[in-house]
């Protein structure tokens, strides 16, 4: 849609200084409201639009930097995985599509990494998703890295928070991806049979077998304003079910009015919020102890 600041302010500063001067990424424009934010300021805020609230998709190193006490984690590095179990091929071959991933968010990543630090002073092993890389699917790497993130958790008597953003099981991998729903659903488990946290922040979007698994068991559900959680897609229902869905269906206030959420929170509000709950799971209060009969 015609923007009067990126087609007439934006070039006319372009051709007064320059074109490299002004680099294509300083500006974005918000896909809520169509306003045009200075990247910088939109970094300043979290990647959150200060005219709307419209939260912006962004990757786990974001995510770590902006969880962990002083932006102070260590990675940990996942297990290794075969890169093509099925030899599979589309338009492309399977191994071409991770190299291009890989090429825009690093060699060696994936749709998921693994840190650990404190949040509010807590021990705590987040699991963050990237959608950037394959829309944040879900294979064997996806569900190793979740396995060895719970392990870990539990190695080091700390809470597990796994943030994710992906659009279900890789097709690529086929039923291997499908098995990593049990797997997830064990490795979960793991946690909470040792008795530690395990806290879900749902990004947009959580959907299919990613929806279907690990995501739907925290102990805590928390989404981010804004954010789609699902199955299937709302196209996909409504004509499935032939019926007009309600204004706001998927959408994490929607969730939260009918109890599939506990809570949504801003971004800005999430290092604090996630803080408070892990000191009231591993350092509740006690109860007064019960007044003698007289």
């Amino acid at each position: 849609m015609p923007n009067w600041l990126t087609n007439f302010v934006l070039p006319k500063i372009r051709a007064a200084v320059g074109r490299k001067e002004v680099p294509d990424n300083l500006w974005k424009q918000c896909p809520g409201c169509e306003q045009t934010l200075f990247q910088r300021d939109l970094v300043a805020d979290l990647m959150v639009c200060r005219h709307c609230g419209h939260h912006f998709r962004i990757g786990s190193a974001e995510r770590f930097r902006m969880l962990f006490d002083n932006e102070a984690f260590e990675t940990v590095e996942s297990p290794r995985t075969p890169v093509d179990p099925l030899k599979f091929r589309d338009r492309k071959r399977y191994t071409e599509r991770l190299r291009e991933s890989q090429a825009a968010l690093g060699a060696g990543s994936e749709a998921i990494a693994v840190a650990r630090g404190q949040i509010g002073g807590v021990a705590a092993v987040v699991a963050a998703f990237d959608f950037a890389f394959m829309g944040g699917s879900m294979g064997v790497a996806v569900g190793e890295a979740l396995v060895a993130a719970s392990r870990l958790a539990v190695e080091r008597q700390a809470a597990l928070i796994v943030v994710p953003s992906s659009g279900g099981a890789r097709m690529q991998e086929g039923i291997l991806s499908l098995m990593q729903m049990p797997r997830s659903i064990i490795a979960a488990d793991m946690v909470k049979e040792a008795r530690l946290p395990y806290i879900v922040v749902l990004t947009d979007p959580t959907t299919g077998g990613v929806a279907a698994s690990f995501a739907a068991i925290g102990d805590v559900a928390i989404a981010e304003p804004g954010a789609i959680v699902g199955f299937a897609g709302a196209r996909v229902i409504q004509e499935t079910i032939r019926e007009t869905l309600p204004e706001g269906f998927q959408r994490a206030e929607y969730l939260l009015e009918h109890g599939m959420v506990d809570m949504v929170v801003k971004r800005g509000e999430l290092t604090a919020t996630l803080g408070r709950i892990l000191k009231l799971l591993r350092e509740p209060v006690g109860l007064p102890a019960p007044a003698s009969a007289a």
